[in-house]
């Protein structure tokens, strides 16, 4: 796990400047890499690569980055896993015998294959997460690509004007920043994305004329055309179309054997390293397979880590404690107050380099934090719920749409209108005690957020418009931003016009697109990498990921419960009693805090003065929703803390401006 950055620049000055200017950028990732850095410079070609070790594998001289493949025709800068690089090289070694092997590292391999067999043949056959730039030094481009699955970040954009402009990429924007044409304008319709989703999904970025590659692309770029071209060697479209138009043939115990087998042979691989490895182990479903998994592959205890709260409706750290013990796992737990947990706020905009509004990165930036003082390398459980049909409003889908879609709109909206003027005290007094009554398994929590939730959703006039109420923080995100517009998302879109998929295959699969890796492994990434941990994701071995797309629907969701399938490879390790129960998920009691600890940091940034002065949003609607959960008439945390992470990035941002 490393970070990379670069550029190409025809007009960049002298090899002195190139090389200070390339410093620069690569220090500002530092934490990304502390172990070593590694700078190129190629003053004719106008091209720069740098980048920061964590030295995970091959920790010696030989793993040292930018490295150079032994024809002398590659240089690359890696950050990433290739899992299955011993393999390749096996591969490598059966058509030459005669390669010269410098280390162990995968980054050699790769550099090797690329030379055997060419780019887009060597990282079809690799298995892992990275994110890489290749300078080809005989035909004078540059080529940036991506994991299938998005695990590993990579911005890139033209900056300056015409043919002095530069060409910049790297693994975090803090990197592009130090450029001197880095061209600081904030893109509005961006901005408009930020407060639909809480972030900003590829390709779009906060940043005008910036972008982020999308998932299992390749890039190629050259100073002599300034033109760019994508390729797309793997894509979730595709594979959601061959896995439906090639499903499954066996039957539910045959899907369960094939899912523990490739689980197995993903974790395993996942634990080689040349440091100490431990995982995230929450409870859940996710967690608790993969730490069951590693800890049957392991002769020793596997180091287990999570976070605990006072509150209770917030708190899974006593079921990880009792998988652990039932695992006999070497686990570490630290209750967090709510002090250690507000400290933490002011270095969100350091550590996410453009505004991000998923709460729970604060949880995930204190369990990485905790982990990294036993071990450089974690595994998460991130990916079960968008595979095997883990979330709340897939099960929502099942079971009510379906029956709520016959009901005229009309009606629905009449009952709609009723659920949004509620108050949340008023929805806990009705609903709670009925809830009460209710299985488990249909038991919410944040009751009176998901029936808000709700009430935006009941007048959906199709699966599209549900899944977009039920995603969405702002209705009308264009209305707040000023002179902002909602660009279209491409990638989602792509998933919208698929045929043959049923309701919940299709919200499933747009999340992959988007959610997953725009949100769930941009926290996991931003969070670990701000301490030098690596994270894996074993869930999103794209073998997994083909093979669980081959599943019915009916493996996964069962008699209104998810995940079925991995549930049943997770029960032949750990009890069902220690892991059934409702769906918690990371969550942080942002709404109480923004009426206490909070207010006052949030009402002057949310002040309709310093609104107006900075000219991005309508201070109305916001203070609207402001007063509203100050009095508990709604609960707006979600909308609110959209905006309050946006300012919060826009005051550091103007801070290093100054």
């Amino acid at each position: 796990m490393c970070g990379l950055t670069g550029y190409l620049d025809a007009d960049g000055g002298s090899y002195e400047e190139m090389t200070k200017r390339l410093e620069l950028m690569t220090h500002a990732i530092s934490h990304r890499g502390p172990d070593a850095d590694g700078l190129w410079v190629d003053k004719e070609a106008g091209v720069g690569l740098g980048h920061r070790r964590l030295s995970i594998v091959d920790l010696s001289t030989a793993g040292q980055q930018p490295m150079t493949s032994s024809s002398g025709r590659f240089v690359m800068v890696f950050n990433g896993e290739i899992y299955n690089h011993q393999d390749i090289r096996r591969d490598i070694v059966r058509q030459s015998d005669n390669v010269g092997w410098r280390g162990h590292s995968d980054t050699e391999t790769l550099l090797v294959g690329f030379d055997t067999w060419g780019v887009v043949a060597t990282v079809k056959k690799s298995v892992g997460m990275f994110a890489f730039a290749l300078w080809d030094r005989q035909e004078k481009t540059l080529t940036l690509g991506r994991d299938r699955m998005g695990e590993k970040p990579l911005y890139y954009g033209w900056q300056g004007e015409g043919n002095n402009g530069a060409f910049l990429f790297g693994s975090e924007l803090k990197a592009l920043r130090q450029h001197p044409s880095f061209y600081r304008q904030i893109d509005r319709n961006a901005l408009c994305l930020l407060l639909r989703y809480n972030y900003i999904p590829a390709p779009h970025a906060i940043y005008q004329r910036i972008r982020k590659l999308e998932p299992g692309t390749l890039l190629t770029v050259s100073l002599e055309t300034r033109t760019s071209e994508k390729y797309t060697y793997w894509s979730v479209s595709e594979t959601v179309v061959k896995g439906c138009s090639d499903p499954f043939s066996g039957g539910p115990e045959a899907a369960v054997d094939g899912l523990e087998e490739l689980l197995k042979r993903s974790i395993g691989e996942q634990m080689v390293a040349d440091v100490p490895v431990g995982a995230f182990l929450s409870g859940g479903v996710d967690s608790s397979a993969v730490v069951a998994l590693m800890q049957s592959q392991s002769n020793e205890a596997v180091k287990t880590f999570t976070i605990g709260f006072s509150e209770a409706r917030f708190d899974e750290a006593v079921y990880a404690r009792a998988v652990a013990k039932h695992l006999g796992t070497e686990h570490t737990e630290l209750y967090v107050s709510p002090e250690q947990v507000l400290a933490v706020i002011p270095k969100l905009p350091e550590l996410y380099c453009e505004p991000f509004a998923d709460s729970s990165q604060i949880p995930t930036f204190l369990v990485a934090q905790l982990a990294q003082q036993q071990v450089k390398v974690s595994l998460s459980g991130d990916g079960g719920d968008e595979l095997f049909c883990g979330y709340n409003r897939y099960l929502m889908t099942q079971s009510l749409w379906k029956r709520l879609s016959r009901v005229p709109r009309g009606a629905r909206q009449f009952v709609a209108h009723g659920l949004g003027a509620m108050t949340p005290a008023r929805i806990n007094a009705v609903l709670a005690p009925i809830q009460q009554l209710l299985p488990d398994k249909f038991k919410l929590h944040n009751l009176s957020d998901k029936m808000h939730k709700a009430s935006d959703v009941l007048s959906s006039r199709n699966l599209d418009e549900l899944y977009k109420g039920l995603v969405s923080q702002w209705e009308d995100p264009a209305s707040v931003v000023l002179d902002g517009g909602e660009p279209a998302d491409s990638m989602i879109s792509s998933i919208q016009t698929l045929e043959g998929l049923d309701e919940i295959q299709k919200m499933m699969a747009m999340d992959a697109v988007s959610y997953l890796p725009d949100d769930i492994l941009v926290k996991l990434d931003r969070a670990a990498m701000g301490v030098s941990l690596e994270g894996r994701v074993p869930f999103l071995d794209h073998r997994i990921v083909e093979y669980s797309w081959q599943l019915p629907l009916s493996m996964k969701l069962k008699d209104g419960v998810g995940k079925w399938v991995l549930r049943q490879v997770l029960y032949r390790h750990v009890p069902k009693k220690l892991i059934d129960r409702p769906k918690m998920g990371f969550a942080l009691p942002i709404s109480e805090w923004l009426r206490g600890p909070l207010k006052d940091w949030a009402e002057a940034l949310l002040d309709e003065k310093r609104l107006k002065q900075e000219g991005f949003f309508d201070p109305l609607p916001i203070r609207q929703k402001w007063a509203e959960h100050q009095s508990c008439t709604r609960d707006w945390q979600s909308q609110l803390w959209g905006i309050l992470m946006f300012q919060v990035w826009l005051e550091a941002e103007n801070s290093e401006v100054r």
